[in-house]
């Protein structure tokens, strides 16, 4: 493994660190105000984050190195943002507990969110069907033991799920695609245009969020206020700097060690919600998660 490569790795380290304990502040912050109007602060405080960044950057860019192309940044940037806008959203949505409280319906925890995402990281192979290639043995048996561990996890004995669980598993998709768009712009990309794609799409992601904010939700300063701390730590850490951590280290990093160690994120999930939220799985949740933590691995060892 050359510098490179571990650095990236490390990168790749600290950003499931980051996005595991979100989920924390994601679901404090729901006790305050609406999910969209939470997404749209954070990524628009993710935007502007980086725009100091990128300036600094530009500067000391060498003078006979010449950016990628525009107009790919832009396009590039603008289908990020409406994959994270859309998995961001149900995502949030998935955890907002007194918002769905309110419609007789039940959210996910945020040790659950966290595993429930963290499948896209099987997804990912799984797409390649569609991209004309052929996922190994692995993948077919990690995708296996993930789907298990889910049932285990989430539905109930009345073969019952949760509609917060539900609308976390399908937000898994969009972060697989997600996911792919990233692998496919960040390569050749210099640390410039890497920042500048990241800003594009929290940008693009804050300003639909807020649009449909503002047609659904009701928001108050005294909420807003009470959310504070969770949305700074959304919007400037696992938004302004893990987001770009990710596009930063992806252009180095192996593919599988990248999705290995991106799926720890739902360890941290379950490690931030225990302790800092007081939530517990049961032995059949515990099961759940070893069998979707082994078939995310298993995934990518044996893709």
């Amino acid at each position: 493994m050359n510098t490179r490569t571990l650095r990236a790795d490390v990168l790749l380290f600290l950003t499931a660190a980051i996005w595991g304990l979100a989920f924390v502040a994601q679901r404090v912050g729901m006790e305050h105000v609406g999910p969209l109007t939470f997404n749209g602060i954070r990524f628009a405080l993710g935007a502007l984050a980086l725009v100091p960044l990128t300036l600094v950057l530009e500067k000391r860019r060498a003078s006979g190195l010449i950016g990628v192309d525009r107009r790919r940044t832009i396009v590039g940037g603008g289908l990020l943002g409406l994959a994270l806008f859309i998995g961001a959203s149900l995502q949030q949505i998935g955890l907002a507990g007194p918002q769905l409280a309110g419609f007789g319906l039940e959210a996910s925890t945020a040790g659950k969110a966290g595993f429930i995402t963290g499948l896209y990281v099987v997804l990912v192979p799984l797409f390649g069907l569609f991209l004309a290639q052929r996922p190994g043995w692995g993948t077919w048996v990690g995708a296996a033991l993930a789907v298990t561990g889910m049932y285990l996890l989430s539905v109930t004995s009345g073969l019952a799920i949760s509609f917060g669980d539900l609308l976390v598993f399908i937000g898994a998709f969009f972060w697989a695609g997600h996911v792919l768009l990233v692998g496919k712009l960040s390569p050749g990309l210099d640390a410039v245009d890497a920042v500048k794609l990241s800003a594009i799409q929290f940008a693009v992601c804050a300003v639909l969020s807020l649009v449909g904010a503002a047609a659904t939700e009701e928001a108050t300063l005294a909420g807003i206020a009470g959310a504070g701390p969770a949305i700074l730590y959304g919007g400037l850490m696992s938004v302004g700097v893990a987001y770009t951590l990710q596009i930063i280290a992806q252009r180095d990093a192996q593919p599988a060690h990248a999705a290995i160690i991106l799926s720890l994120e739902s360890v941290f999930a379950a490690i931030g919600g225990w302790l800092m939220l007081g939530e517990v799985l049961t032995a059949r949740g515990l099961t759940g998660c070893a069998l979707m933590l082994a078939g995310m691995l298993l995934s990518q060892l044996k893709p």
